[in-house]
This record gives structure tokens, C-alpha cells and sequence, in this order.
């Protein structure tokens, strides 16, 4: 491809999260006071091999700032698996004058990137985006605080009904093999205890708590399950703990896909923001094929893999914090 970036596409991938749209935003207006065209891709990298390209400008990403989702469209493209189909999203770079490409994703996503990054030497710069945030080389990924408080402000409303009934929830949320929101969902909401997938679960710890609060007094508990996590989903926690321990009476809610709606929260409108200029400022400076990230208040570059071969690990600080304080 050309040595001079001047045309560049950009698309959403994988499960969506509230700041990707101001992630493109950002992105877009920038490129355009830099000179750069920018070519929108829908629907992922099942847009990349099917063609699905629109031009952007200013005006075409006015009043999403604000708004949940990706106006982009995203999908978990099979097809991109197949190299065949990676050489015909290629192509349509090609045929649209496209030499250079963003991703906004997790994960799976950035693993893309850097496969085709690497087959046809394209200039790739991932924006990390997962409301788990898990993925190496930023503090915190587009998408996570708002998911945090969405989690938060449906666990206070459950408290209302657990103090009203002497009830135990067991609130699942999401993480996959992750559990940083669950950890800070727990220590954020003041659940009594919390499961992840990052430490071993017995029951017996578990029964070990409601008994501890049971003696100080406590008539109603919340616990928040990360879905990851090695015992098995809530349902079946509640039902085996129900055949060992009946001092409450155990209920289950799944806050499920709610996690990933909404309005992005003030903090991840900003930090979509930033990660935009930082993805702007990697060809600028020809960091080529890497990730952009905010660690310690400062915008980074890490090589993609690097990226996708490590995980952000579960803070054992804040693990021991909320097993203290959550009694």
C-alpha cells in the first residue's frame, strides 16, 4: 500500500459499547481538520468483505455523541476467518483507494486487526471498546465505566426489593473470563459477596458469609455473579445453595444485554474522545499496527500483539478491599 495515509476506513466489531460513536466522532473531525478522508465501514469486518463502505465528514456524525451502540453497525464475523475472505476485504480496500484501516473492538476484534494487518501489510490502529474491560494496554476500554453504572443503579433498585422480603439476589452480570466488572460492580454497590471467574468459588465460602451477616444481624444479601465464572451460571448456585442454607429465600435476575445500552456515561464520551485523537496521532507518528490506550492518565501505543496476548488482569488490591469491607 501507499507510504502516505490520505484515505482511511474505520469500523465497529464484535458486542457493542456505549462511546463507540464518539470514538468514531472524534476520529472523523480530526481526520478531516488533518486533511485524511475517512471511509465508514458497516457491520464490522463482514462490511470490509462485502463492500459496505460510505464516506464520512463532520456532518455525518453530528448528535451521536450522546447515543448508545454504533451507528456503524457491528457483527462477529465468521467469514473473516477464512483467508480467502480476508484477501477480498482487501481488495476492497484496494478498489477504494483505502490505505489504512481502524478498528474499534475487544479482544476478538483486535485479534482480527492484527491478522490482516499482518497478511497484506495494511496499517492497522485498534481502539480498545468491551464493557469487560480485559483487554491489555489501557486502564480502562470504551464502554466499561457506563456498563459499571448501569450495573450499579440496577442493584440498588434490587436492594429495595431484597430489604423489602429478607431475600437473597444473585445478580449475574457480564465479563465473560473476566471479572473486573464484577469485582467493581460488588465493591461499587456494597454486595456482600461476589464470584469470578479469576478466583475459585466453593460454596461453602459462600454460605460461610450469609451465616457471618446472619449474626450481625443482616436480612438481606446481594451477590454478584461474574457469568464467567468456574461454578456455573446463578441459577445454579441458587438452587444448590437453597439444598444447604434456607435462611433466605434465594431469587435470581440476569441483568444481561441492559449492560451494553444506554447513553455513554460523561467519562467514556471523553475517553472514546481521547483514544480517537490517540488512533489520529499513531499514523501521524507511523505507530503502525498497534492499539491505542489511556494507562495513568497518559495516551499510549502498544503493538497489537502484544495486546491480544495478554489480559488486564483482576486487581488483587481491590479483591482483598471488597472481601473486607463487603461483611
Amino acid at each position: 500500500m501507499s507510504s502516505k495515509i490520505s484515505k482511511i476506513a474505520i469500523l465497529t466489531s464484535g458486542g457493542d459499547a456505549p462511546g463507540m460513536n464518539a470514538a468514531i466522532r472524534s476520529f472523523v473531525r480530526l481526520a478531516e481538520y488533518n486533511n485524511i478522508e475517512i471511509i465508514g465501514v458497516k457491520r464490522g469486518f463482514q462490511g470490509l468483505i462485502e463492500g459496505c463502505f460510505e464516506k464520512l465528514e463532520i456532518r455525518s456524525v453530528s448528535n451521536i455523541l450522546g447515543k448508545g451502540g454504533t451507528f456503524l453497525r457491528s457483527a462477529r464475523s465468521i467469514e473473516f476467518l477464512d483467508k480467502k475472505k480476508r484477501n477480498l476485504a482487501y481488495k476492497n480496500l484496494l478498489n477504494h483507494g483505502i490505505n489504512a484501516l481502524v478498528v474499534i473492538g475487544g479482544n476478538g476484534s483486535l485479534t482480527g486487526a492484527g491478522v490482516f494487518a499482518e497478511e497484506f501489510n495494511v496499517p492497522v490502529i485498534g481502539i480498545p471498546a468491551s464493557i469487560d474491560n480485559d483487554v491489555y494496554g489501557t486502564d480502562f476500554s470504551i464502554g466499561y465505566n457506563t456498563a459499571l453504572e448501569t450495573i450499579v443503579e440496577s442493584v440498588d433498585k434490587i436492594r429495595d426489593t431484597a430489604n423489602s422480603h429478607n431475600r437473597l439476589f444473585f445478580i449475574e452480570v457480564m465479563g465473560r473470563k473476566s471479572g473486573n466488572l464484577a469485582l467493581n460492580a460488588s465493591l461499587a454497590s456494597g454486595a456482600c459477596f461476589v464470584i469470578l471467574p479469576e478466583k475459585d468459588f466453593q460454596l461453602i465460602d459462600l454460605v460461610k458469609r450469609l451465616e457471618e451477616n446472619k449474626k450481625r444481624n443482616k436480612e438481606s444479601s446481594i451477590v454478584i455473579v461474574a457469568e464467567g465464572n468456574n461454578y456455573g451460571p446463578s441459577y445454579k448456585i441458587a438452587q444448590d445453595l437453597s439444598k444447604v442454607y434456607s435462611a433466605y429465600e434465594s431469587k435470581v435476575t440476569i441483568l444481561g444485554h441492559i449492560q451494553r445500552g444506554g447513553k455513554p456515561s460523561s467519562f467514556d464520551r471523553i475517553l472514546a474522545s481521547q483514544l480517537g485523537m490517540a488512533a489520529l496521532e499513531a499514523f501521524k507518528l507511523k505507530k503502525y499496527n498497534t492499539s491505542v490506550g489511556l494507562v495513568n492518565n497518559a495516551l499510549i501505543h502498544s503493538p497489537i500483539s502484544e495486546v491480544i496476548n495478554a489480559t488486564n488482569n483482576l486487581s488483587n488490591d481491590l479483591y482483598r478491599l471488597n472481601k473486607i469491607i463487603s461483611r
